[in-house]
C-alpha cells in the first residue's frame, strides 16, 4: 500500500514537472543559458533550490511526510524528477545530443530542473491527493509558511520570463511613472487575487484584523519577496551584468509583475 501511495505520487510529480515546464523547456533562450550561465552560478541555484524543495514538501509535497529527514527526502527525489524529465524532453526535442560537451548537456539539464522539481512539488496541491493530510498542512501553514509558499511562486514564475529579452526591452521603454504605476498594479492585482475576487481558496480576512494591516503584513511583504527572488533571478541569468542600479530598477519591476501574480496563486494553491 505505501509503494502503491508512493508511485501515485511519483507520478503525479513527473506530470506536474512536465506541466509547469514545458514552455521553458520549448525556450530557446533557456537552452542558451544552459550552456553560457557560469558553472558557479549553475551551481549556487542547485544548492539555493533545495532549500525551497525541503520547505515545499513540508507544505505541499507528493506524499506525506514526518519531519526534516523525510522532507529532505522528498527534495531529492523531486530534484531527481526535474533532472529525468528535463532530460527526456531536451532528448526528445533534440535540444541535447551525443555529439555535445558533457558540460553543455549538464548545463542544459540542470537548469531545467529547477522549475521542473518545483513543478514536481506543486504537482501534489493541484493534481491529488490526501485531502484531509493537505487541510491539515494548511492549518499548520501560518504566516512565515504563507511568506515561503508565495516566494516560491514567485521564483516559479520569474524563472519563466526573466530568460526573455522582452523583459528588458519593455523596462527599457517604460518611463519612471510607467514603473510607479506598475508597482501600484502589482500590489492591487496580488492582493484582489487572495482576498478580493473569491478565487477557489481565497483567504478570509482574520477576526478582529484590519484590512489595512492584512495589505501591510502579507501583500507588502509579499511584493517585497517578489522584488529580491526577481531580483536574484536576474542576476543568475546575468540580466544585470555591466548595468548600473538606474538601469535594473525598470527591468526588476517589470518582472515583478508576474512574479507577484505568481505569488498570488502560490498562496492560492495552499
Amino acid at each position: 500500500m505505501a509503494n502503491r501511495v508512493f508511485l501515485l505520487g511519483l507520478g503525479r510529480a513527473f506530470g506536474g514537472a512536465l506541466i509547469f515546464t514545458l514552455p521553458m523547456l520549448m525556450t530557446m533562450e533557456m537552452w542558451w543559458l544552459g550552456f553560457s550561465m557560469p558553472p558557479w552560478k549553475l551551481a549556487l541555484l542547485l544548492l539555493a533550490t533545495l532549500p525551497l524543495l525541503i520547505g515545499l514538501s513540508h507544505y505541499m509535497g507528493f506524499e506525506e511526510t514526518f519531519g526534516f529527514k523525510d522532507d529532505a527526502l522528498d527534495s531529492f527525489v523531486a530534484l531527481a524528477v526535474g533532472f529525468i524529465a528535463a532530460a527526456v524532453s531536451l532528448a526528445l526535442f533534440s535540444v541535447i545530443d551525443s555529439e555535445m560537451s558533457m558540460q553543455e548537456i549538464i548545463g542544459k539539464i540542470s537548469i531545467q530542473a529547477v522549475p521542473g522539481s518545483i513543478g514536481a512539488m506543486f504537482a501534489q496541491s493541484e493534481f491529488g491527493g490526501d485531502e484531509k493530510q493537505q487541510r491539515e498542512k494548511q492549518r499548520h501553514a501560518g504566516y512565515f509558511g504563507e511568506i515561503f509558499i508565495m516566494a516560491a511562486g514567485a521564483l516559479f514564475l520569474a524563472f519563466n520570463l526573466a530568460p526573455t529579452d522582452e523583459i528588458m526591452l519593455i523596462g527599457h521603454q517604460m518611463s519612471p511613472w510607467h514603473s510607479i504605476a506598475m508597482v501600484v498594479v502589482s500590489l492591487l492585482v496580488m492582493h484582489a487575487f487572495v482576498y478580493s475576487v473569491e478565487f477557489l481558496g481565497s483567504a478570509p480576512v482574520p477576526q478582529g484584523a484590519s484590512r489595512r494591516g492584512i495589505f501591510v503584513r502579507y501583500t507588502v511583504v509579499g511584493y517585497a519577496i517578489v522584488m529580491l527572488m526577481s531580483a536574484y533571478v536576474l542576476w543568475t541569468f546575468g540580466r544585470t551584468d555591466g548595468l548600473p542600479i538606474g538601469q535594473v530598477i525598470s527591468p526588476l519591476v517589470v518582472l515583478g509583475f508576474p512574479s507577484a501574480v505568481g505569488a498570488a496563486a502560490a498562496r492560492l494553491i495552499l
